[in-house]
This record gives structure tokens, sequence and C-alpha cells, in this order.
């Protein structure tokens, strides 16, 4: 038996007992294990369930390289034309694109063009099951209205015969049957059914939902899923994924993106060279009609004239004068080219400007392209901005003033070819006048001949930049170069079985935990001496099992736990009286914080064992004002209240044997007087005490709560030792200072505690097992009986045997 070595009765000050017992938290949990095995059970069969009727989602991933001029990116097709100055325009970078692939625009684009705004759900008795392009019918969309990509709408085809089929409304109504093949007008569309073959076994039923969602709607869901991100700092390859219960949708949709994507880039590179190729086809046709002009009119003077070469008398001043008519020509096709450029400024003030067609000039041809490149930026900026954009309203100042810019530098241009011209023309009037003798006619035959020439090469001039142009946009390279299509995983990245199976355990456990950990955080009661260990200085005499029956009085043949418990305490309690002198009797108190601790229960059941091993006891009911020894055992009504009251007395006449044992008496509380702290300091009461320590071996004096009145401090001093009894999962943590007081301010001299009313399995620590070792492991000799283990109890038992 284990005894306790700190019932020596010393003052000292209780500290808490700072240090952590693994096993002692981990039994405080483990006895709860069913709980933990039915939230375990629970979380799996949820998780089940849940896994059983999720919707999978499967991750689609691709892999493109944009083209950035910043970090090298992919090497354009226009290079090998660069010495015709076709490399130049906007610069991209990976970030701006990236923002661009993930626009609202790009992505509704390529939403709308796959048709993803209408789904189809095979209905289930559970969910719905979405189908992409496993529908047992195909449905052709055609003629949609406004209200189509803007408005939500449903309805059910069910299937009917071979040849026919109904739509179902979502309130369950039919609204005809219409047969495969045949157009359906559905209002804000018209559409076609027909039946795709299935296999011979396959049915031919089928319940197929069909929803129309708007078309925003859809492609902002979309975005907000579509993750587009730079693999790492230093390059231009971009990774798209996307996820989707459905893998082929995922993958058709980022494809379809990088397409979209690249068909608006190549757009907007074109733009400025579709609108200088418009321009240059308009010129070719007004030049085509003025040099048929001017060759009519030739034809024409030499017809009347008679002419057939006039130049051959002229030759020497025409071979003088040559160089000046080549310059004079020159100078007459830039003035030429000028007015157009001046007349397309005039008439166009906001679009792009036509480039590389004004000749010898760099500085214009500089300006426009800059322009271009503004006015391409500008409209990109204007796709997702209002006009009081502040950005925006900058892109269009800038543009006005370098417009003028431009206006101002082909005026210049324009004045100073004028000036050229006009001296050239003199240097041709010059040498005219020096072949003053030549006909008129060939004077004439020469100004038709130049404005010949002059139409010509501007005609041939324009032809040039066409085919530069049309080679630009054939070559025009993609933004976006695919590196990998886009693929999706094998098997569902949501939800994963063996994630949620862990995380169910994981909850299974969290749970009870979590319960068991609050309702000891909010639980004040003492459940086991852990509670009390270190906090209260008196030392610990023992605990007390619950009883089996609520009036159970220790016998010879009694094996219970509470019988083993309390043949523990008496033997701890010699310990505790070892100072009482001998030949005389060893006087206990039972005492408690607050009623109903089980004080009564202790004091009968400790005077019925002592006095079981020989002893002579006598059981004093001192709890005058609530008596509770008559529950246990038939008393008379009088008994210590009556003796202490009346005169000339033989406390003889009220002391009561016991039936069954040979020497336990019992000296009843007697009737509950109207002053009971008065009658406690009658002298008489020591008097009495004095008189019975002589007859007895042990007096076991069972007293009133010490916190609700005085009696028990009145009578201390006739005490040789009190038993403090704080009954389990009933008896207050926050009393613990009040009984410390007790003990330190020796107000209860010789204290000891007693825990009672413990229960083995709910509590923690090694309080129960000195009841249960003894009581039912040998019987203290009543015969030998095997020790009953529960499983858990084998198991853990081993684990920490080795603490011990």
């Amino acid at each position: 038996m284990q005894e306790y070595p700190q019932l020596k009765p010393e003052k000292t000050t209780a500290k808490p007992d700072e240090s952590l017992n693994f096993r002692d938290k981990f039994e405080a949990y483990l006895v709860h294990w069913k709980w933990f095995v039915f939230g375990v059970f629970v979380s799996l069969a949820l998780a089940w369930v849940y896994l059983r009727y999720a919707v999978p989602q499967y991750m689609a991933s691709m892999t493109i390289m944009v083209r950035d001029e910043r970090k090298g990116g992919m090497q354009s097709e226009l290079s090998a034309f660069a010495d015709l100055g076709l490399a130049s325009g906007v610069k991209n970078n990976v970030d701006n694109e990236i923002e661009v692939v993930r626009s609202r625009t790009i992505i509704e684009k390529a939403v709308d063009s796959l048709g993803l705004n209408v789904s189809y759900f095979s209905e289930g008795r559970v969910k719905s099951l979405e189908l992409y392009k496993d529908t047992p019918i195909e449905i052709a969309i055609f003629q949609k209205t406004e209200d189509f990509n803007k408005k939500y709408k449903s309805f059910t085809i069910v299937s009917g015969n071979d040849k026919t089929f109904a739509i179902q409304t979502p309130d369950g109504k039919r609204t005809g049957e219409y047969g495969y093949g045949n157009i359906v007008d559905m209002g804000t569309f018209k559409m076609i059914a027909t039946k795709k073959a299935h296999p011979k076994d396959a049915s031919d039923d089928f319940l197929l939902k069909v929803e129309i969602n708007p078309l925003r709607s859809v492609a902002t869901a979309y975005r907000n899923r579509i993750s587009v991100a730079a693999l790492n700092k230093n390059s231009s390859v971009v990774e798209l994924s996307l996820s989707d219960p459905i893998k082929e949708k995922a993958e058709d949709l980022l494809n379809m993106v990088i397409a979209v994507y690249n068909v608006e880039a190549i757009r907007d590179k074109n733009q400025v060279s579709l609108q200088t190729e418009e321009f240059i086809n308009q010129r070719l046709k007004n030049i085509e009609v003025e040099l048929g002009d001017v060759e009519g009119g030739k034809e024409a003077f030499m017809s009347r004239n008679r002419l057939t070469n006039i130049t051959s008398d002229a030759d020497v001043f025409v071979k003088n004068s040559s160089d000046f008519e080549k310059s004079l020509i020159m100078t007459e096709t830039q003035i030429r080219v000028v007015e157009e450029m001046q007349h397309f400024l005039a008439t166009d003030k906001t679009g792009l400007i036509p480039s590389n067609i004004i000749p010898e000039d760099l500085t214009a041809s500089e300006l426009i392209a800059e322009h271009n490149k503004l006015v391409i930026e500008r409209d990109r900026l204007a796709i997702g901005a209002t006009e009081k954009n502040s950005t925006l309203r900058n892109w269009t100042a800038r543009i006005v003033d370098l417009r003028a810019t431009i206006k101002e530098s082909l005026d210049r241009l324009y004045a100073g070819l004028k000036i050229k011209r006009a001296d050239l023309q003199k240097q041709v009037d010059m040498v005219s006048s020096r072949i003053s003798k030549i006909p008129g006619q060939a004077r004439i035959s020469r100004n038709i001949e130049r404005q010949q020439q002059i139409k010509e090469q501007l005609f041939l001039y324009l032809l040039q930049k066409r085919e530069e142009i049309g080679i630009q946009l054939q070559v025009t390279a993609p933004n976006a170069k695919v590196i990998d299509s886009a693929i999706s995983t094998v098997g569902p990245v949501s939800p994963k079985s063996r994630n949620m199976y862990f995380l169910a355990i994981a909850l299974g456990l969290a749970i009870p935990a979590l319960i068991v950990y609050l309702r000891q955080l909010f639980d004040t009661k003492v459940k086991s001496v852990r509670d009390i260990e270190g906090r209260i200085s008196a030392p610990f005499i023992g605990d007390i099992p619950k009883s089996e029956t609520e009036n159970e009085i220790i016998n010879a043949s009694s094996r219970s736990s509470s019988a083993e418990a309390i043949r523990i305490v008496r033997t701890n309690l010699e310990f505790l009286l070892s100072k009482v002198p001998d030949g005389q009797a060893k006087t206990v108190a039972i005492t408690s914080t607050i009623p109903k601790e089980g004080k009564t229960f202790v004091a009968i059941n400790l005077a019925s064992t002592i006095a079981l091993s020989g002893k002579k006891v006598l059981l004093v009911g001192l709890d005058i004002r609530n008596p509770k020894i008559d529950q246990y055992v038939k008393l008379p009504s009088k008994g210590l209240t009556n003796y202490l009251v009346k005169a000339n007395e033989d406390i003889s006449d009220y002391i009561v044997k016991i039936d069954g044992y040979d020497d336990f008496d019992v000296l009843p509380s007697g009737v509950i007087p109207p002053n009971p702290a008065d009658l406690l300091l009658n002298d008489k009461l020591g008097v009495l005490f004095a008189e019975l320590k002589s007859k007895y071996d042990y007096i076991i004096v069972d007293t009133a709560p010490v916190s609700l009145v005085t009696d028990t401090l009145l009578i201390a001093k006739y005490m040789d030792a009190f038993l403090y009894v704080m009954r389990a999962n009933y008896f207050d943590k926050r009393l613990i200072r009040l009984v410390e007081g007790f003990h330190t301010e020796g107000k209860l001299p010789n204290m000891a505690l007693l825990l009672n009313d413990t229960v083995w399995g709910k509590t923690y620590g090694y309080g129960y097992g000195y009841g249960y070792g003894y009581g039912y492991g040998y019987g203290y000799g009543y015969g030998v009986e095997s020790e009953r283990k529960s499983f858990l109890s084998s198991i853990f038992g081993k684990l920490f045997s080795k603490e011990k």
C-alpha cells in the first residue's frame, strides 16, 4: 500500500505545481476516448459523403512566350525586312501583356467564341452533372438577339421517341414537342437539336437541362479563376492555369484565350499599315486618272499638230537643260506629296498619319512615326478608361501637340520646295530663252511630257510603298508563342480524398479535444488530487471512490472500492495521530467547507472501519444544526444537546451501541437547539470530552461545515486532528484559498485533506489507484481476485509502466 510521506503536520506555504506531467494531461483526454472515436467516425462519414457528391475540380495549364524587348523574348519575322523600316513600332513588356491576357474583353471574346455561357447538365437524384462535349444531343444556336447574352434563361430538354423531344420550363410545364433537325424558336434565339449516335446498349432516354447565363457574368467568373503569371522575373515565359470541373472545357478556354489575344495583338499592330494602305490605294486611283488625262492630252496635241519628234532639232539645248529639268521634276513631285499630306492633315484630325511617303525629310517621317505610336497607345488605354481619365487626356494632348509640330514641319518643307521650284523654273526659262527659235509646239510638248513623268514617278513610288505595306501585313508576328498547349491534370486537384480524410481525422480529434479543453477550462470543480496538490499545504490523507450505495456502512464483509479506500485512510490516519499520548482516545473531527460533501459518510465509515480492527470507537454527532448520522443507523431523538442542557445527566444514557460491531458506539446529536453556538461554548462539553477520551480508543466527531457556521472552530481545541473532506466534482476550486487559510492560520489543528466521491475513469492522476488497486486486487485478506482491466487500460498501462 502507498503511504503518504507528507502526513507530518508541518506548516508550510503552498506553492503551485508548475511542472508539466504529460501523462496526466494525456489521461485527462484519454478518459473521453469514446468521444474521440465517435468524432473521428462522424468526421470520416461526413468526408465520405462530401467526396461522394462534391464536384471534382481539374487544373489545366499552358505556357507561352510573350514578346518582350526588354527581356529578349522571341525574334520577330520582321527582322528580315529591317532594311525597309518595318521592324519599328510599339514595344511590349510582359507585365502589360499579362494584364491584357487577363482583360475582360479578351476572356469575354474567348467565352463567346466557345459558347461557354451555355451550359448543359444531366439531372441526377442528388446532384446535377455538367456535360460539355458528351451531351446526348447536339444543339446549334443561331440568330441570337441582343438579350441572349444579357439575361439568364433555363429550360430542360426531355427525350421523346427516336424523332422527337420535348422542352420543359423550370416550373415543370412543357411547351411542346419538336423534331430533331427542325428549327425551334426560343424567343431570344433559335436552335436546332440533332441526335448523336449512341452505343447499342446505351439508353435513348435523357433529361438535359440547358442554362444560358449572361456572357459578362460568365466571363467575369472565368477571369477570376484564370491565373496568369511569369515563371520568373528574368523570363518572358508565362504560365496560364484554370481549374474547372470539366478538363476539356478548361483546355479549350485557355487555348482560345491565347488565340484571341494574338488576333487582337496583330490587329493592333496592323492598324497603321491598314490605314496607310487605304490612303495609298485611294491616291493611286486618283493619280491613275490624272495620268490618263495627261497622256490623252499629249496624244491629242501631237495628232492635232501632226508632230512626230520635236526635240530632234534641239538636242544640244536639251542636253544642257536636262539637269535642271530633272531637278524641277523631282521638286514638283515632292511638292505634290507634301500637298497631299497637308490635305490629309486638314481633313483627318484624330486618326493615324500615313508614314514612309515623305521623301528626303527624315524629321517629318520620325515625327509621323512617333505620332502613330502615341495614337495606338491612346486607343489601347481608351478601352478601359473614360474621357475624364487623366492619363488618357495627357496622351491626347501630346498627340495634338505632335500633330501641330508635324504640320509646321510640312509647312516649312513645302515653302522650301516652292522656293527651290521657283529657282529651278528660272533656270529652265533661262535655257528656254536660248532656244526661242524652237517651235512653240516643242515647248508645249515638253510641258506635257513633264507632267506625264511627274505622274508616272508618283504612281511608281506609291506602288512601291503599297508592296512594302503588303509585306508588313503578311509577316506580322503574334505577341504570344505557344510553348505547351493547354493540358489538364489526370486526377482532380480539389477535393483530394487523402487530404479530406486527413482533415476529417484531424477535426474528429480536434473537436472533442476542444470540447474537453473548454469543459476543463470553465469547470471550477475539483476532480482529483492533482487539482489541489501544491495549492494547499496541508497533507493529503487519501481519496474515496464513489460508493456503490448511498448509505453504505463498512462491515467485516465489505469489499467495495470505497471500503478499501477508507481502510487506507485509517492506516494513514495513524501517522497523523502519532503524537497523541498513550492511554488517551485519539479524537478526530470530520468537517468540510459546505454541506453535501460526504463528511458524515466518511465519519461513520471511518469509525466502523476502526471498530473492525478491534478498537473501541465512539462516533459523536456534533453537527447539531443539521444531523445526518440517523440516515445511516437508527438512533433515538435524544443525544448530545439534551445532555448539555440538562444537569446531573449520565452520558452513558445517551450513547447507543451499533448492532453487528463489538466496540462501536454512537452519541447522537440530539434535539436541534435554538442557540447551537452558545451550547457549544458550555464548559460541560470540555468535561464530556475528557471523560470520553478515558473510555475509548478513538473518538470520531462529525462536525458542521466550517465555512457556514463557527461550531467547528469552537470545538477545535478538543480535537487531536481534523480530516477536511472535499467532494470531487462538487467542491469549487475557488474555495481552495479558504481551506489553505484554515490550515496556515492554525484554526483547524493537525489538518489533513481527504478527497471524497471520486469516479474512476473520469478523473486522472494517482488518486483512484489507492481505492481500486487494493479493493479489487488483494482485498486485505478477503480472498484473492484477479484484477479486471479494460482493453485500453492494459495497453496504456504497458506504455506508461516505465514512468512509475
